[in-house]
């Protein structure tokens, strides 16, 4: 049997296949979390140079990672947006942004609240840092402009070249501990080596950062599912839907 590859391009299968993967998301989200927060701040143990300060990481990183991850996924979607002109495509990069900007915020929040007893101060021009903040800034730019145009079209191909050009920006955080001589403290975890870190930390970080995974991908079906019902209301297929339907006087 074939695989059909743009079944879920169009906007009506997606949005039946979202309402369907949302709640369960969100479920997962709520019980990762917990036992990520468990396992970090009651079982993990104190770490020898740092004290208890170090336990902001179980947040810092994962939303770190997620905030670069999600900035990925807008610039895939805008390239196959681009190529393919799919409608949904532009839906979903509005619909990752938001929580793109939200994880990039709480990144610098929660690096400051780190900075503050490990380096003295909360904030310093480091180069992960600095490029941090610039796509915390990218996140804020591409909302802006995509609101600004009145024609979704045009307002979705013009993000689309914020988020692909933008996408440069995401290597420079990885890889400025390595490049430059910075503050901030190389990679704990790797795909090359062992982790720096104890078994326990490791997975209160991992199940961290599934959570915030889980919740993503809830809140972005979740939201998109909204675009969907805006962009389409004048299609039958909407105005058939019982939630629609039954909404009219």
């Amino acid at each position: 049997m074939a695989i059909r590859w743009f079944y879920y391009a169009a906007p009506q299968n997606f949005y039946a296949l979202a309402a369907r993967l949302w709640p369960w998301l969100a479920a997962l989200a709520v019980a990762l979390g917990v036992a990520g927060l468990w396992v970090g701040f009651a079982l993990a143990p104190e770490d020898a140079q740092q004290g208890e300060g170090y336990r902001i990481i179980f947040v810092h990183v994962p939303v770190s990672w997620m905030s670069m991850v999600i900035y990925l996924a807008m610039a895939f979607w805008s390239v196959l947006g681009l190529t393919f002109n799919t409608r949904l495509s532009g839906m979903m990069t509005r619909a990752l942004a938001p929580t793109g900007a939200m994880f990039a915020f709480l990144s610098l929040w929660t690096g400051a609240l780190w900075g503050k007893p490990m380096w003295g101060t909360w904030w310093v021009w480091d180069a992960r840092l600095t490029s941090e903040l610039i796509l915390f800034f990218l996140y804020l730019g591409y909302m802006a402009l995509t609101s600004a145009i009145d024609d979704v079209r045009r307002a979705d191909r013009a993000g689309a070249l914020i988020a692909i050009v933008g996408a440069i920006n995401v290597p420079i955080i990885y890889f400025s501990v390595k490049w430059w001589n910075t503050l901030h403290q190389g990679a704990s975890v790797s795909l090359t080596r062992s982790p720096s870190m104890a078994q326990l930390m490791l997975w209160g970080m991992l199940l961290m950062a599934l959570s915030f995974w889980a919740y993503t991908l809830a809140i972005v079906c979740y939201r998109v599912r909204s675009l969907i019902l805006e962009r389409e209301r004048h299609t039958a297929w909407v105005q058939a839907l019982p939630e629609v339907s039954g909404a009219r006087p």
